[in-house]
């Protein structure tokens, strides 16, 4: 922290909105909650949805749903909360010098200087020893693959300083969750799980063009790479190419998984909150570009009820 300044006295970031962290956490937790996007559990909600997607599908493979099953969407939950914690620490720590000059993230922990980067990378450990507590509980064959996900999951906050579309890598390391439940029920990675993953990494790439679309012009100033960027004007035609892929693809792991009526009537609601978020898009709106964002989270909350009624129906 500055020195001097009372902790009080340093704002929020500017795309952070109030929440409990600000309401109640204790002054000395506060940075530290921001830094793991505590105070924005959209993050969460999105890089959980696909592990939802994935055990909803694998306990219809497997003939309904199954306590293990149901306690897998408990370990999901814990998992998802620390390692996007984890996610976001780490981004924050590479991106210190960038978020220093983008006026929405100026103020985040690292470059206002809440939290140093020792403090950081200490934090980022504890996060990842929770998301290892989890795996604990994973047969031997999902704990290999969550682990193959580090990778991407460690590259991923560099991209946008190498290609154009970032937004891919993100998507390979937010959709990991569609494998994670059929390799923890089935112990398996079948065509339907395949399908799933290459259609939540559209969705992704698709929500955060979106989501990219508020830093557009900041992007440029500081060397930023984008899908948002190199799409510009041509965003609304882009996006129903890569919704429409996504749902094909989610459509295609229906099938493969033999899901039932309640499955492909929540693919279609799902695929016509996409279609509306396309419908609503303004480029130039940074506000409805967050709103449109954060919507994702129902539009994947719409399908996993329909797989979730679907295995229940099995």
């Amino acid at each position: 922290m500055n020195a001097g300044a009372p902790m009080e006295a340093i704002a929020a970031p500017a795309d952070a909105t109030a929440s409990w962290v600000e309401r109640y956490a204790p002054l000395a937790a506060r940075p530290y909650l921001r830094l793991a996007r505590a105070d924005r559990p959209i993050g969460a909600w999105l890089l959980l949805i696909p592990c939802l997607w994935s055990v909803a599908l694998a306990a219809r493979m497997q003939g309904g749903w199954s306590p293990y099953a149901f306690a897998l969407l408990v370990l999901f939950a814990i998992g998802a909360m620390a390692m996007r914690g984890a996610g976001c620490t780490w981004n924050d720590i590479l991106d210190r010098d960038i978020d220093g000059l983008v006026e929405r993230t100026r103020l985040r922990p690292i470059p206002s200087g809440q939290v140093g980067v020792r403090g950081a990378f200490l934090f980022l450990v504890a996060q990842a020893v929770i998301g290892l507590v989890v795996l604990a509980f994973l047969p031997p064959f999902a704990i290999l693959v969550a682990l193959s996900s580090l990778g991407v999951v460690a590259i991923y906050p560099l991209m946008k300083r190498i290609i154009w579309t970032p937004q891919i890598v993100l998507g390979l390391a937010f959709s990991w969750g569609a494998l994670m439940g059929f390799a923890a029920l089935l112990q398996d990675l079948p065509s339907a799980a395949l399908l799933l993953y290459a259609g939540s990494i559209l969705w992704v790439v698709g929500y955060d063009t979106i989501y990219a679309h508020q830093d557009r012009e900041d992007d440029a100033i500081v060397g930023v790479k984008s899908s948002a960027r190199l799409f510009a004007e041509a965003t609304p035609g882009w996006m129903v190419a890569i919704y429409a892929i996504a749902v094909v693809l989610m459509g295609g792991a229906l099938h493969a998984a033999g899901a039932g009526i309640a499955g492909w009537i929540g693919l279609a609601l799902f695929a016509g909150h996409l279609a509306w978020q396309i419908v609503r898009l303004d480029i130039d709106d940074p506000a409805l570009c967050l709103v449109l964002f954060r919507s994702n989270r129902d539009a994947g909350l719409i399908l996993f009820a329909g797989l979730a009624l679907d295995a229940a129906l099995a």
